[in-house]
């Protein structure tokens, strides 16, 4: 059988472009894990198939040839490519099947929001387990999780995606102090600063034609989630995503004032990754959380 009809080896020329990259086979057969003569012996096939000398003898030096040069020039970065995709929807066996892991970099909506309604969608769809963890880092396609859940992050892998939020920001209070006020109240009442997002008092302002100087500036908060017990407790107010206070104010611990809602300009995301091992309950997940935020919005008459 003529060569060109025999199959293309794979691993030889996996193995030369490492040679290529790395400047000889000792290294290539380290960044292999491998022996040096498991990578000549690669090299060899691979000279075999293409019919000519890949790297040549230069005293004590090995180069590549000419054919080696644009061989591996035009060969890795394909390669490259397909070992990335392969790594990035490899699925893993877990030994819970019936189990998705949601990551967010959003741990205050995770907490006021999402967690306390996991049990409804555990129960929609059967009871599948899920594993909520919180980062703020990029994701990697080697990270372990089925569903991002971010405002500010992206994925760099395949995946469906689905807008659950347009970001609406409002103020809030404790009904004790702020019930029955307007929005002039924003102007002596101190408002608690989040540094965490130090974009959401400056875009609120500029919605309701105020300034810096308008107003008096409160207690200082990392997260949105310390300065809720603050707002509900204290003689403070609170500008915060409306989708995190929605539920305590349906309950009666916040008030929001009328006329203080504003878009931020931001927007949440649900990614379901394709190497999900659960790949239709982690799409059907993105879909539940997506209704579960058209719910979250706050009577006007509140």
């Amino acid at each position: 059988m003529a060569a060109e009809y025999d199959e293309v080896p794979l691993n030889a020329i996996r193995a030369f472009v490492t040679i290529a990259r790395e400047g000889s086979v000792t290294r290539a057969a380290d960044a292999l894990g491998t022996t040096q003569s498991s990578v000549s012996r690669y090299l060899a096939v691979l000279q075999g198939y293409l019919g000519t000398d890949l790297v040549e003898r230069r005293g004590r030096r090995s180069e590549l040839t000419e054919f080696g040069r644009v061989f591996a020039n035009t060969v890795a970065e394909p390669l490259e490519t397909i070992c990335f995709t392969a790594r990035r929807m490899r699925r893993r066996n877990r030994p819970d099947a019936n189990r998705i892991v949601v990551r967010t970099s959003l741990s205050t909506f995770a907490s006021a929001l999402l967690i306390p309604n996991l049990q409804a969608f555990s129960a929609e769809v059967g009871g599948v387990t899920v594993d909520v963890i919180s980062s703020l880092s990029p994701p990697t396609s080697s990270d372990d999780f089925d569903i991002l859940i971010t405002r500010d992050l992206c994925v760099i892998e395949p995946a469906d995606n689905w807008e659950i939020y347009n970001e609406t920001l409002v103020c809030v209070g404790s009904p004790n102090h702020v019930a029955g006020k307007t929005l002039s109240i924003a102007r002596s009442m101190p408002i608690l600063n989040i540094t965490s997002r130090p974009d959401i008092l400056p875009t609120w302002l500029r919605a309701m034609n105020l300034t810096a100087n308008d107003i008096k500036s409160g207690a200082r908060y990392d997260h949105n989630y310390l300065a809720l017990p603050a707002a509900i407790t204290g003689n403070c107010l609170l500008v915060a995503p409306e989708i995190i206070v929605s539920d305590l104010v349906r309950g009666g611990a916040l008030h929001a004032i009328p006329g203080s809602r504003a878009p931020s300009g931001m927007q949440y995301r649900a990614y379901a990754v394709d190497r999900s091992d659960n790949p239709e309950i982690a799409r059907a997940f993105c879909r539940w959380v997506a209704r579960l935020c058209k719910k979250a919005a706050i009577p006007e008459a509140a």
